[in-house]
């Protein structure tokens, strides 16, 4: 078939990948002069089958009311993004009862352990190097309930077939000297085995050059303004360089894959969240981790691309809005900081390369995947702060689905009809 992906990130890159090796020709557009150059650009790092919880854990309410407009706080929401928040924010929500944030997690765990295995094979198979490290992750606790939260979570997910180990401080610090210094701080550790951490970026960067080599297409600086439906089904796209048409399409673009759903008339349960990143360049420091670390009562993560140090973390609710807050980027530093205390004195701010970007996040956790109502039309979109863990494992499924092949996870669990 000829097939026309929307969006040249960490979803549409895989999904474009897995159908060109299934013998489609396949053409993938994007708006951006380089693959992967939004929100997948300088992404937290991390492949965390660990860190599946939805975002709406029960009580997720007093949370966000509690630091609504508070520049210090991991969760931000802004009183302007409110009139756009209604209709998803009340699904939000709903989705927040223990039963359906205990199945949401337990259906991101799965996809999470599938996805990292194809990723396992993926970088075999192709040679793949993005600057990747198997080393699992590492949460940190700064106090027991906190601490004995992720626990539950953690055998949640377990039947699933997450492995982990739990740790005192002393543990944990045996496990990462870099730990060291704020050892005194913490109540204990979640050690997870399986998971890893690399670039995406360089991971998309790598793995679009195989593609080209197989034969796939790739339309840089095309925008997509919105799609032709006819009836039931869509009969192509509208772009700056005219309209482009295929036997079947793909909408992997993210936080704007509501934007041209809607032209279609299609909606989708999907709000854009903005995270923060700093990348500092540390090819010195003796004290660098290991392994990758997240701090969960702070959500906030820390790990070592190669020679640099990325942190990320916090969620701002604000709509669209891709500002660089320089108070949410220090946020992340000083808490970050707290980890790595001795980095203080040669760690500022200014040493620091700032980002943000849009997570797409449904009402309910899990992406949304598979067929659309529209005909010709499938979603891979949805997979909020675990896009990069999810991206290898939902490429393939949406892949197996176009190809008419059994995927290897439940389809409909993930598919749009769930909402």
């Amino acid at each position: 078939m000829r097939i026309l992906i929307i969006g040249a990130g960490l979803a549409g890159v895989t999904t474009a990948w897995f159908l060109q090796d299934r013998g489609h020709q396949v053409r993938l557009f994007d708006r951006q002069p380089t693959a992967a150059n939004e929100t997948s650009f300088a992404n937290g790092g991390l492949l965390h089958a660990s860190h599946a919880e939805p975002w709406n854990a029960p009580g997720v309410l007093g949370q966000l009311l509690r630091w609504i407009g508070r520049e210090d706080s991991p969760l931000l929401l802004r009183p302007r993004a409110l009139p756009g928040l209604m209709r998803w924010g009340l699904g939000f929500l709903r989705y927040s009862r223990p039963q359906h944030y205990r199945l949401g997690m337990q259906r991101n765990a799965a996809l999470a352990l599938h996805s990292i295995a194809v990723l396992r094979e993926l970088r075999r198979e192709l040679d793949l190097r993005y600057d990747d490290r198997q080393n699992g992750i590492l949460k940190i606790f700064r106090d027991q309930q906190t601490l004995d939260g992720a626990v539950d979570n953690s055998r949640t997910m377990a039947d699933v077939g997450l492995r982990h180990t739990v740790l005192d401080s002393r543990q944990a610090v045996a496990l990462e000297p870099a730990l060291a210094d704020c050892a005194h701080e913490l109540s204990g550790a979640i050690y997870f085995p399986e998971d890893e951490s690399g670039d995406a970026h360089l991971f998309c960067q790598a793995l679009i050059e195989r593609f080209r080599r197989a034969g796939g297409e790739l339309e840089l600086q095309t925008s997509v303004s919105r799609m032709l439906r006819k009836g039931d089904r869509i009969e192509g796209v509208q772009t700056d360089a005219g309209v482009q048409t295929a036997d079947c399409y793909v909408l992997a673009a993210g936080s704007f894959s509501t934007q041209l759903a809607a032209t279609a008339g299609l909606r989708l349960p999907i709000y854009p969240v903005k995270g923060y990143s700093l990348t500092a360049e540390l090819p010195d420091w003796g004290g660098a981790p290991a392994i990758p670390l997240i701090d969960d009562g702070n959500k906030v993560v820390m790990g070592m691309l190669g020679s640099r140090l990325r942190m990320a973390g916090t969620a701002e609710f604000n709509g669209f809005d891709l500002s660089l807050s320089e108070a949410r980027s220090d946020y992340v530093l000083r808490q970050c900081l707290k980890t790595f205390p001795s980095l203080a004195d040669r760690l500022e701010l200014a040493d620091a390369s700032p980002w943000c970007g849009l997570r797409p996040m449904t009402m309910d956790g899990p992406p949304i995947l598979g067929p659309s109502p529209l005909r010709g039309l499938y979603l891979n979109c949805g997979a909020g702060h675990l896009g990069w863990t999810l991206a290898c494992g939902s490429g393939q499924l949406v892949a197996d689905l176009i190809s008419g092949e059994p995927p290897a996870m439940d389809a409909e669990a993930y598919s749009l009809a769930r909402f």
